[in-house]
């Protein structure tokens, strides 16, 4: 029975992968509550996931046979799962092969990130600064080796497809996997989201960037797929051009970059900060005098301003800095946004 089949499925997925699933269907759960995103569409994204489910389990039983004719790369689980499901519509799965870093390229140091001490870097960084509530740092570490080792291991000659969006998270992904694939022969096509999501859905009336590519719903990948399929490869001198900017990156050892008029600039690390006080202060004019707020309330707010991909996880980060040098006073446990408040000490 396939309810057999989807009980063991959902018990052999990693804690990550189910959380992914997670997020994705409460992300439409939102979307309901703050856009014109209907019952109807919500509905079909659930019957959507429940496909995918099966799908993820057939694309792992392919992945292990190693037969594909297709690679694609992206940045982050989300659009790996839209985009699963939108070649699943497209009734064009079988040998397309799906990798994913599961990272956030935007934060934490690169420098030299294709060498074992450049990870090792990173991974310290990660395990010292991120909050590891649920215990999923060793498991980051092995999904990381995991996915560098699926890239250089894609055989000789099979076409890459690179996804990336106009945010330093992706935008750094695609130069660090295009020095992975360098003097290696694979015609490698770059999709950029952002661009061709503006030229087929913005229109006069509606106007939506899209900050990441995993904001993209599974329906409007496969259209932003079926647009690209006749664009060339990166020639040669376009491949070399970002992996001379890869190499740039990889010797810089600044811990937070951005996107800006095409580049991606390393900045310090603490670039924010001043803003996420400036946001505690409106919060404050917004509440009791001197009330605590949710640490979660606050960074969301930050989150929902900025223009930049960092993710929550930074910015929480950055919060502990600042309840550390004395300028936030806490209340509750530090393990997770959701276990402590904050005020501002001279509000």
């Amino acid at each position: 029975m396939k309810i057999e089949k989807l009980k063991k499925i959902i018990k052999d997925l990693r804690e990550e992968e189910a959380k992914s699933l997670l997020l994705y269907i409460l992300y439409r759960v939102n979307l309901l509550k703050e856009t014109k995103y209907s019952e109807n569409e919500f509905i079909d994204d659930l019957r959507r996931i429940y496909t995918m489910i099966f799908d993820v389990n057939e694309q792992s039983e392919r992945n292990k046979e190693g037969t594909f004719r297709n690679v694609h790369i992206l940045f982050g689980a989300s659009p790996a799962g839209s985009l699963k499901v939108a070649l699943k519509d497209m009734g064009v799965t079988k040998g397309e092969n799906i990798i994913s870093f599961w990272d956030v390229f935007s934060i934490g140091p690169v420098w030299r990130l294709h060498e074992e001490a450049g990870k090792e870097l990173r991974f310290e960084w990660i395990r010292k600064n991120i909050n590891n509530e649920y215990d999923e740092f060793h498991e980051y570490k092995q999904r990381f080796q995991k996915t560098m080792n699926e890239i250089l291991t894609i055989p000789e000659g099979v076409p890459v497809t690179i996804w990336t969006a106009e945010n330093s998270h992706e935008q750094t992904g695609l130069r660090f996997v295009l020095h992975l694939l360098k003097d290696r022969n694979h015609d490698i096509f770059v999709i950029n989201t952002t661009k061709v999501y503006r030229k087929l859905f913005n229109h006069r009336k509606v106007k939506y960037t899209v900050l990441h590519s995993g904001e993209i719903p599974p329906e409007k990948l496969q259209l932003i797929y079926e647009h690209s399929k006749n664009k060339p490869p990166l020639s040669q001198h376009e491949r070399d051009d970002l992996e001379k900017e890869w190499c740039t990156l990889a010797e810089n050892r600044e811990e937070l970059r951005l996107w800006g008029n095409g580049k991606i600039h390393s900045v310090s690390v603490d670039y924010y900060d001043p803003y996420i006080i400036i946001m505690a202060k409106k919060l404050h004019h917004e509440m009791v005098a001197q009330e605590f707020m949710k640490s979660a309330r606050l960074i969301g707010q930050v989150l929902g301003h900025l223009d930049q991909y960092v993710g929550d996880e930074f910015l929480e980060y950055r919060l502990r800095k600042l309840i550390e040098k004395g300028i936030f006073e806490v209340k509750g446990n530090l393990k997770a946004m959701r276990f402590y408040s904050v005020r501002l000490v001279n509000f």
